[in-house]
Parts: C-alpha cells; sequence; structure tokens
C-alpha cells in the first residue's frame, strides 16, 4: 500500500494530512493502537526535523507499508550549508549521506560538502569572548536535536540523502520483526 503524496510547507499545511495519512495506513495494515502512535510520532518527528534544520520547509511526504513495515518518505530542497548538511547527516542512522555511493557519488559528496558555505550566525547577546568559542550546530538555541533522538529511539533506520540541495529522508519502522 502507497499512500497519497503530501506537499508540506512552512505554514504547517500538509502537517495534519501527513499525520492523517499515517493514521489511515496504520488502520488498513491493522497494526496496534500502540504502534499506530508510534507510526504517527515518527511521522511528526520526521517532519518536525526537517523543518527544525533546513528553517524553509516545501516538501513532499508519503509512506509504504506492507505486512508491518511501514517506509516514511519525505522529500525537500533547502540552501545547504555546512551547518544543515552536518544536522541532517548525523540524524541518520549510519551518520552517512545515501546519496554518496559509488565512486562518482562519493566524489560529488566531497565535493558539494567542500563548497557548503557556512551558516551566518548573529550572536550579538553574547560577550565578545563567548561569541569566539561558539560554532556548529551546539551554539543553535532553536534546535536541541530532540527530534533526532524521538526518531532514533522509536525508528528502525533513518536514511538522509543529500544531493546539491534536495534532501530525501527515509524512516523504516517494522512492527513485524
Amino acid at each position: 500500500m502507497r499512500s497519497d503524496i503530501i506537499q508540506i510547507d512552512n505554514q504547517g499545511s500538509g502537517f495534519e494530512d501527513a499525520v492523517n495519512e499515517t493514521r489511515k495506513a496504520a488502520e488498513y495494515s491493522d497494526i496496534d493502537a500502540k504502534q499506530s502512535v508510534q507510526l504517527q510520532l515518527i511521522t511528526e518527528e520526521m517532519l518536525s526535523l526537517a523543518r527544525s534544520v533546513t528553517g524553509e520547509m516545501q516538501a513532499s511526504f508519503w509512506l509504504e507499508g506492507e505486512n508491518g513495515k511501514f517506509v516514511m518518505h519525505m522529500s525537500t530542497k533547502t540552501v545547504m550549508d555546512r551547518e544543515k548538511r552536518y544536522l541532517l547527516i548525523s540524524s541518520a542512522t549510519s551518520r552517512k549521506n545515501e546519496a554518496a555511493k559509488g565512486f562518482l557519488g562519493k566524489l560529488r559528496d566531497k565535493f558539494e560538502e567542500a563548497m557548503a558555505s557556512d551558516a551566518e550566525r548573529e550572536y550579538s547577546d553574547l560577550p565578545a569572548e563567548l561569541r569566539a568559542d561558539l560554532s556548529g550546530p551546539l551554539a543553535d538555541p532553536e534546535w536541541d536535536g530532540y527530534e533526532r533522538s524521538v526518531l532514533r529511539r522509536i525508528a528502525d533506520d533513518v536514511k538522509i540523502s543529500i544531493k546539491g540541495g534536495l534532501v530525501e529522508m527515509t524512516v523504516t519502522r517494522n512492527f513485524c520483526a
């Protein structure tokens, strides 16, 4: 069974539709109530993670389910910088870019990684000596990694594929294993 493709944007349009579609897929597959809630939570955290990290969102979401195994897909475009790239790839189970397969894929990935710009930040509230020490994802008070930790605990596998500015996230949960 494959769901409809749902478009999601910054204003939250489509977010609730994605959760409802996940609920319908759970009912259709006959999994129990606890598993259905877990599946809905995975969908919510997956979409929240993408929105938190990329900032903007014009995403497509769909899921596939068969015999208790569910695969949730989300794809979006973003202006990629080093920090976004790091945060996204560190969310993957393997901590690798799934698009970097084969020699040319790995070469392209290294080139894109080298060409990614640094994120611009403003730390005007902090003293200069503290601002110099802050950099990278830990310096961002807006994102605490909650979505990533929930996904890692509940999902069986999280894959992130980055090719240019296109980000594809695939989350798998198998209730039969």
